[in-house]
């Protein structure tokens, strides 16, 4: 009677149900399997059933089948049906004999199987699917910029997690409110950057780029392209001061001079965007000297000074959109022409290209319509001769400022240009001049230089650019393409130029 009984221990109701969820999710967890073998498209989806999904199912249905038979086994006790204190295992019953070394290989294939897919399951919440394709909605900006940055061949986790078992849980736990969030569709949008909880630049970034080894200057042309009817070509051909060095050989210089190879540079900002910084402090680290700069017209006061912690000044500061940058339509038009994958030749190109990317639209899809009404109404009713003429070209364009725009606005969560700032340059906004701007001045009046030829100087600039090399250190006096007079030398040209039409 106890035999029989004891064989019967999966016949209760909690144990069948556990019995039913795992050989469902063991069926789907096979066929799943044999999905992302025969796939050739990445499917984050699959990969979320696969490795989150079914084994919890599968985990948890294996659970329920225990746990039932130890309920149901502690009642047949209680009833008198089994009076042994613990499950009773007898090598003289050839039954036992073969159950036990089925048990064994059942229980080795299991934690074998359980092992490789928590190793998968690792692996795919790093993958670069799980991170930009799991939330959609929510990572489609990041991760379509991301697609098309420097870093687009380097994993999501490798800037924002790095190496090591420390920040692996803390994005782990960071990510369950995330979760929970993009559940309850409780997000803001935009996303507000910086990222507080990043992991410091200097051991992410540095792991590729090396301070120490920046030597020199680098030559950059940024080509421009005038809002009137010609699209005036304006090149501006620069030498920019990287600069950096190994302060063991003193030969620390230009912009890289601030990443703390020879100084450690921090700051306070008033703005969560860090754009507002009114206070400075630079330590040399071979002579211990200490300079504090204030900004002169703002200063910080006394109470807000105590009550802030400095921040140290790492690559993000500056290179604030190292993989998630959303160019403006000014910058991406002028890339455009100049790889001729928009004609010049068609009048006003520039304009109306970037006058039908600032629309304001409700979707992508209305976008795309409205950006080929506003191009084709444009040209048929203002130039009907040179919309017939140049109908392919015509059309070539508005294919492009289509890409152009799901590349760079994303209407569902608010996303443009001017939302996320890029602190490189001072063009579009204020970047370099937060700090070099000619205010901040330190208690012995020293003055953070806003000299140009601090950073960059200029080697050509205009149609009719000089060939050859400036030989001067000072290099040309830049000129503004359009004769504004000194105003340029008054303000800044974030204060006019801002991704659009000035």
């Amino acid at each position: 009677m106890e035999e029989r009984k004891f064989s019967k221990l999966l016949g209760n109701w909690m144990s069948m149900v556990g019995a039913v969820v795992a050989a469902i999710a063991g069926l789907a967890l096979l066929f799943f399997i044999f999905l992302s073998l025969i796939s050739t498209t990445a499917n984050p989806y699959i990969g979320i059933l696969l490795y989150l999904v079914l084994p919890v199912f599968l985990l948890a249905g294996l659970i329920l089948l225990l746990a039932g038979m130890f309920i149901e086994w502690r009642r047949q006790q209680r009833q008198g049906m089994i009076h042994h204190k613990w499950p009773h295992l007898d090598f003289n019953n050839p039954r036992h004999r073969l159950m036990v070394p089925i048990f064994l290989l059942g229980a080795t294939l299991f934690a074998l199987i359980f092992s490789v897919g928590m190793y998968q399951t690792y692996h795919y919440s790093e993958s670069i699917e799980f991170c930009g394709l799991t939330c959609h909605t929510v990572m489609q900006p990041e991760y379509t910029a991301y697609q098309n940055s420097p870093h687009a061949r380097i994993k999501c986790v490798e800037c924002h997690i790095g190496p090591g078992a420390e920040w692996f849980v803390r994005s782990k736990l960071s990510g369950l409110y995330q979760v929970y969030a993009v559940l309850v569709h409780n997000y803001p949008r935009p996303i507000p950057t910086p990222i507080k909880d990043l992991r410091p630049a200097q051991t992410i970034c540095e792991q590729c780029h090396w301070p120490e080894k920046f030597f020199g200057a680098k030559q950059w042309q940024f080509d421009h392209y005038f809002y009137n009817k010609t699209n005036t070509y304006w090149p501006i051909n620069m030498l920019i001061r990287t600069g950096g060095g190994n302060p063991a050989t003193s030969q620390t210089s230009g912009i890289h001079w601030h990443m703390n190879i020879g100084v450690k540079m921090e700051y306070i900002a008033r703005d969560k965007q860090r754009q507002d910084i009114p206070w400075v402090r630079s330590t040399n680290k071979q002579t211990g000297h200490v300079a504090v700069y204030q900004d002169s017209t703002n200063p910080l006061p006394p109470e807000s000074l105590a009550a802030e912690k400095p921040r140290i000044m790492d690559c993000i500061d500056c290179h604030s959109r190292p993989s998630h940058d959303f160019r403006s339509p000014d910058h991406e038009i002028d890339l455009a022409i100049v790889m001729r994958r928009i004609d010049p030749s068609i009048p006003e190109i520039k304009k109306i290209s970037v006058d039908s990317l600032i629309a304001e639209y409700k979707s992508e899809k209305e976008a795309h319509k409205g950006i080929n009404r506003v191009l084709s109404d444009f040209y048929q009713s203002k130039y009907p001769v040179v919309f017939d003429r140049k109908s392919q070209a015509i059309k070539n364009a508005i294919s492009v400022l289509q890409d152009i725009y799901s590349r760079n606005l994303f209407p569902s969560m608010k996303v443009k240009w001017s939302d996320y700032f890029s602190n490189i340059g001072h063009f579009t906004s204020r970047g370099c001049m937060r700090c070099h701007d000619g205010k901040h001045t330190s208690t012995t009046g020293t003055v953070i230089s806003n000299n140009c030829h601090s950073c960059h100087i200029i080697l050509a600039q205009g149609p009719r650019r000089l060939d050859g090399i400036i030989n001067t250190a000072s290099g040309l006096v830049f000129v503004h393409p359009v004769d504004i007079g000194p105003a340029w030398k008054e303000g800044n040209c974030y204060d006019c130029h801002r991704g659009t039409q000035p």
